[in-house]
C-alpha cells in the first residue's frame, strides 16, 4: 500500500520497520488492532494506527526513534499514530483506487490453495523433523550400547594383558633362570674338557713316545708281527692325540682363551702338506685332488688353524666317500672390505639328510645310518673346523643331499686388519655417530662401539643424520649405504657441503657386493667396510685409530712420514 500511494523508498523502509517494532512491543494487548490510513488534510500522510484497552503502551525506545525518524508519531491511552508525508499530491480517489488495486492483486481464488499448499509442507516437514529426532534418538541409544560394550571389551582386554604381562614376566625370569644354569653348564662342560684333555695328553705322549722307541731302528729287533702291532699303537696313539687336541682348542674357543696367531702363510705350502698327509687315507675307489694355488697376494692367517680347518673337512669327505671324488678348490674374491679367500670342498658321498646340516656342527652328533658301521668318529671334526673358522675372521657353511654328496665352502679374509696389537682398554674416541635404519644391525653393533667410544648416537633415519652430526659434533660418523631417501650417498655429499665437518672421518659400512657400490659418489669417505664381521680392530684401523698413540686425532697424520691407512685409498680400491 506504501508502495501504491508512491511513498519513497527510505520513508517507506522506516515506517515498515517502527510499525513492526510497535507491534511486536503491543503485542498480547487487549482487542489490539492494527489499520493503514492516509491522513486528511494537508500535508497528507500515510500511517498505521494501533488500537487497544488496557494500561499497556510502547515503550520510551520506541517512542523516541518514531519521533526522530518519522513525520508523524503521536500516542495517547490506547491509540499510536505513525506516519509519514507523501510526496505525490493524489487525490483521495486516486489513492483509493490505487490501494484497492494492490489489494486486487493479493486476491483470488488461489490464495486457500496456497494456504493449503503452505500448510502441507509445514506438515511434511514437521514430520520429516520427528522422524530424524526419532532417528538421531535411536543412534544415540545404539552409541550408548557400543560405548558399553567397548568398555566391557577394554575391562576384559586390560585384565587378559595384566595377566599376559604377568606372565611374560614370570617367562622371562624363568628363561633368565634357565639362561643362567646353561652358562654355568657349559662353563662346566669346558672346564671339564680342558682339565681332561692336560690328563690325557701326558699318558698319551708317553705311549706314541715309547711306540716310537720301539719303532726306533737302534732298538731290538721286534717280528713282523710285533712291528706291525706296535705301529697300530703308535698310529692310534697319535689318532687319541690329534682328539685330545681338538678337544683342548674346542674348549679354549668357547671360554675365549684360543686366539689365532696370524702370520703371512704359504698358501701353496700348506696345500702340498695336505696332499701328503691324506693321501693315505684315501679309498681305493675314491681320487683325492687338491688344487695346487698360490693366493694371488699376501694371505694373512693362522696358518695351524687354517690347516686344522681343511683337514678336518677334507678328512670328514674322504670318510664318507667310498667311490668318486673328493675335490679341494681356492679362489679369491674381492669384497668390499679387502680380499677373501675362498676354500671349497666337494665330494662324491653319501651326503646328509636336509633336516640334519645344522645338526652336524653340534659337538658329538653323527648322522645315522648304515655308513656308520664302518666309519668312526667322534662328530667333534666339523664343529671345531667352523669354531676356528670364526675365530679367524670367516664362515663355514654346507650344502648336502642325501646319496648327492656334499659341498663344504671355508671362506677367509685374506688380509685381516692391520693391528698395532691391542686395544687399550679405555675408548678412544669422545663420540661416534652411526646412520643405519637397521635396527639388527645396531644391537649386534653396539658391544663393537662401546669399546671405541665413550658414546655412540644412532640415527635411525636418515633425514636428521645431518642435524645430529651438527648437535654431537662427533669424532667419526659411520654411514650405510642402503637407506631410504636419502641414501647413504645423499647423506655423505649433505657432510661433505658443511665446511665444519671437513675434519670429521667417515666410514661406510654396507652389505653391498662390489660391483653394486658406486664409488664415483663416496666423496671423501675413509674407508668401506663389510657388515659381516665388523671388529673393532678393522674400524680402528679404519679410522685410523692407532695415532691416537702418537697423539694425533683420528683421521690425521700418525707421524711426518706416515698416513694413517692410506687415507682412503687402500680401503676403498678393489
Amino acid at each position: 500500500m506504501c508502495q501504491a500511494l508512491e511513498l519513497g523508498e527510505g520513508k517507506r523502509v522506516r515506517l515498515i520497520t517502527l510499525a513492526s517494532e510497535a507491534g511486536a512491543e503491543l503485542l498480547g494487548a487487549t482487542e489490539l488492532s492494527a489499520e493503514f490510513v492516509r491522513t486528511a488534510g494537508q500535508p497528507h500522510r500515510a500511517a498505521v494506527r494501533f488500537l487497544w484497552k488496557g494500561d499497556q503502551a510502547p515503550g520510551n525506545d520506541l517512542l523516541t526513534a518514531s519521533q526522530r525518524l518519522l513525520d508523524l508519531s503521536v500516542v495517547d491511552r490506547g491509540c499510536l499514530l505513525l506516519g509519514q508525508e507523501l510526496s505525490s499530491p493524489l487525490t483521495a480517489d486516486q489513492a483509493a483506487q490505487r490501494v484497492d488495486g494492490e489489494l486486487a492483486g493479493l486476491r483470488g481464488p488461489d490464495m486457500s490453495e496456497e494456504l493449503r499448499r503452505q500448510n502441507t509442507q509445514l506438515l511434511r516437514a514437521l514430520q520429516d523433523e520427528r522422524s530424524r529426532s526419532d532417528e538421531l534418538e535411536r543412534l544415540n541409544k545404539e552409541l550408548d550400547e557400543t560405548n558399553a560394550g567397548v568398555m566391557a571389551l577394554y575391562s576384559e582386554l586390560s585384565g587378559e594383558l595384566e595377566e599376559t604381562n604377568r606372565g611374560v614376566v614370570a617367562l622371562y625370569a624363568d628363561l633368565e633362570d634357565k639362561s643362567r644354569r646353561l652358562r654355568l653348564a657349559s662353563a662346566a662342560k669346558t672346564r671339564f674338557w680342558a682339565n681332561v684333555s692336560h690328563e690325557l695328553r701326558t699318558p698319551v705322549n708317553a705311549v706314541i713316545a715309547l711306540a716310537q722307541l720301539l719303532l726306533d731302528a737302534g732298538a731290538d729287533p721286534l717280528t713282523p708281527e710285533q712291528h706291525q702291532q706296535v705301529s697300530l699303537i703308535a698310529g692310534s696313539g697319535n689318532t687319541l692325540l690329534a682328539l685330545v687336541e681338538e678337544l683342548l682348542d674346542t674348549a679354549k674357543a668357547e671360554s675365549g682363551r684360543l686366539e689365532p696367531q696370524l702370520v703371512e702363510a704359504d698358501l701353496r705350502t700348506v696345500l702340498h702338506q695336505l696332499r701328503g698327509t691324506l693321501a693315505s687315507t684315501t679309498a681305493e675307489n675314491v681320487t683325492l685332488e687338491i688344487a695346487d694355488t698360490a693366493f694371488p697376494g699376501p694371505f694373512v692367517t693362522d696358518e695351524v688353524m687354517l690347516t686344522r680347518v681343511l683337514r678336518n673337512v677334507l678328512s670328514n669327505s674322504l670318510k664318507f666317500t667310498t667311490e668318486g671324488s673328493v675335490r679341494l678348490t681356492v679362489a679369491d674374491e674381492r669384497r668390499p672390505d679387502g680380499p677373501w679367500a675362498v676354500f671349497t670342498v666337494t665330494d662324491t658321498g653319501v651326503g646328509i639328510p636336509e633336516d640334519e646340516i645344522e645338526q652336524v656342527f653340534e659337538e658329538f652328533y653323527q648322522v645315522r645310518g648304515d655308513h656308520q658301521r664302518h666309519v668312526s668318529g667322534t662328530g667333534l671334526g666339523l664343529p671345531y673346523a667352523r669354531k676356528l673358522t670364526e675365530l679367524l675372521g670367516g664362515r663355514l657353511t654346507l650344502t648336502s643331499r642325501l646319496g648327492h654328496g656334499t659341498r663344504v665352502v671355508v671362506e677367509l679374509p685374506a688380509a685381516p686388519a692391520r693391528s698395532a696389537g691391542p686395544l687399550p682398554q679405555e675408548p678412544l674416541l669422545r663420540s661416534v655417530v652411526i646412520i643405519d635404519d637397521d635396527p639388527v644391525f645396531l644391537r649386534t653393533l653396539r658391544p663393537t662401539l662401546g669399546r671405541l667410544a665413550e658414546t655412540t648416537t644412532e640415527v635411525t633415519h636418515s633425514v636428521e643424520a645431518l642435524r645430529t652430526i651438527r648437535t654431537t659434533m662427533p669424532d667419526a660418523v659411520l654411514v650405510d649405504l642402503a637407506m631410504p631417501s636419502p641414501d647413504g650417498y645423499q647423506v655423505l655429499q649433505q657432510i661433505a657441503a658443511v665446511p665444519g665437518l671437513a675434519q670429521v672421518p667417515v666410514v661406510v659400512l654396507t652389505s653391498m657386493g662390489e660391483s653394486d657400490i658406486d664409488r664415483s659418489r663416496l666423496g671423501r669417505a675413509r674407508a668401506v667396510l663389510g657388515k659381516t664381521h665388523l671388529t673393532a680392530e678393522r674400524l680402528a684401523e679404519a679410522l685410523g685409530l692407532r695415532a691416537r698413540d702418537t697423539g694425533s686425532a683420528p683421521g690425521e697424520p700418525a707421524g711426518a712420514d706416515q698416513p694413517a691407512p692410506e687415507d682412503a685409498k687402500d680401503a676403498l680400491t678393489p
